[in-house]
C-alpha cells in the first residue's frame, strides 16, 4: 500500500505565525499611524452609537433599538482584530495561540454573520415603520424586536461554530505561517495539508446561504417600501423614508460588496495579499463608516446628538430649549 493512502496524524500546533499586510517596517509604521486613529474612530463612533441611543427617550424605538446593537457588533468584532493588528504592525514576529486563533475566528465570523442578519431585521423594521406607521409600535412589540436580535444572534453563533469547527479539526504539519493579520477562514485552510474540500464547500454553502437570504429580504422589504413611499402624498414623508433608508441602503451595499469579494468566489480565485486589503476593509473602515452614515445623514440622530450635547454640556441653554419646546 503506498504511503499517500495513509491518513496523516492530526496536528495541533502550539501557536501560528502571522505574517500580517507587509513586511516592510517603514510601510508597517506609516499603517500604524493610518489605522490607529481610524480604530479609535469606530471605538468612539460605535460606543458613542449606543450611549446617545441610550440617554435620549426619544430614540427609544425598535429602529434605534437595532441600529445600537449594529453599533455594538461592530465594535465587538473590530476590537476582536484591531488590537492585536496594530500592536503587531510593530512587532518583527508576531504569532497568535492556537486557541486564540480559534476563538478569533469564532468571533469574527459569528458576529459578521449576525450583522448580515441585523441588517435584514432593520430593512423589515423599515418596511413596517414606512408600509403601516400606524402599527408600528404595536407590530414592532420588545418581545418580536428581542426575538429578532436573537435570532440574528442564533445564526451567526451556529455559522461561527461549524466553521470555526470544521477549520480546527485540520492538521497543520507543513507551514504555521498565515498569511493574514488576523484568523481568517482562507488563509488556514491554504496552510493545512488535509483536502479542505469540504471546508470550501462549508465556506461557499452557509455564506451564500446567509447572504442570499438576507439579501432577498432586503430586497423584497425596499420593494414594499419603494410602492409605499410612491403612494405617499406628503413631500415630507418621502423625504423622512429617503434618509432613513438611504442610510440603511449604503451600509448594507458597503458589506455586502466586500463579503462578496472575500467569501463568495471559487478556491483558484483567491489572491490571499490582494484579499488583506479587502479584510482591512471589513475589518477596520466599515466599523468606523457605520456610525458616520447613520449619523450625518439622519436628522433624528444629529438632534438627538445636539440635545445630549447641550443637557450635558450647556445645562442652560438645554432647559432653555426645552421650555421652548414645551411652551
Amino acid at each position: 500500500m503506498n504511503s499517500e493512502n495513509f491518513t496523516r496524524p492530526r496536528v495541533t500546533p502550539a501557536e501560528f505565525i502571522l505574517l500580517g499586510i507587509t513586511n516592510r517596517w517603514d510601510l508597517r509604521v506609516t499603517l500604524f499611524l493610518i489605522f490607529l486613529p481610524v480604530y479609535f474612530v469606530s471605538l468612539l463612533g460605535n460606543v458613542g452609537m449606543v450611549v446617545l441611543i441610550r440617554v435620549d427617550s426619544r430614540l427609544h424605538t425598535p429602529m434605534y433599538f437595532f441600529l445600537a446593537n449594529l453599533s455594538l457588533m461592530d465594535a465587538f468584532y473590530s476590537s476582536a482584530i484591531d488590537p492585536k493588528m496594530l500592536v503587531d504592525l510593530l512587532l518583527s514576529h508576531a504569532t497568535i495561540p492556537y486557541v486564540a486563533c480559534a476563538l478569533q475566528m469564532f468571533v469574527f465570523a459569528g458576529l459578521a454573520d449576525a450583522e448580515c442578519c441585523l441588517l435584514a431585521v432593520m430593512a423589515y423594521d423599515r418596511y413596517v415603520a414606512i408600509g403601516n406607521p400606524l402599527l408600528y409600535t404595536t407590530v414592532m412589540s420588545p418581545r418580536l424586536c428581542l426575538a429578532l436580535l436573537g435570532v440574528s444572534g442564533l445564526g451567526g453563533a451556529v455559522s461561527a461554530f461549524v466553521h470555526t469547527a470544521f477549520t480546527f479539526r485540520l492538521s497543520f504539519c507543513s507551514s504555521l505561517e498565515v498569511n493574514s493579520f488576523f484568523c481568517d477562514i482562507p488563509p488556514l485552510l491554504a496552510i493545512s495539508c488535509n483536502d479542505t474540500s469540504l471546508n470550501e464547500l462549508l465556506l461557499f454553502a452557509i455564506c451564500g446561504f446567509i447572504q442570499t437570504a438576507t439579501v432577498l429580504a432586503i430586497t423584497v422589504s425596499y420593494g414594499f417600501i419603494a410602492g409605499a413611499v410612491i403612494r405617499m402624498q406628503s413631500s415630507e414623508g418621502r423625504r423622512r423614508a429617503a434618509s432613513t433608508c438611504g442610510s440603511h441602503l449604503t451600509a448594507v451595499a458597503i458589506l455586502y460588496g466586500t463579503l462578496i469579494f472575500m467569501y463568495l468566489r471559487p478556491s483558484s480565485s483567491y489572491a490571499l495579499d490582494t484579499d488583506k486589503m479587502a479584510s482591512v476593509f471589513y475589518t477596520l473602515v466599515i466599523p468606523a463608516l457605520n456610525p458616520l452614515i447613520y449619523s450625518l445623514r439622519n436628522k433624528e440622530v444629529k438632534d438627538a446628538l445636539r440635545r445630549t450635547w447641550n443637557r450635558f454640556c450647556c445645562p442652560r441653554q438645554s432647559t432653555s430649549d426645552w421650555s421652548q419646546e414645551m411652551g
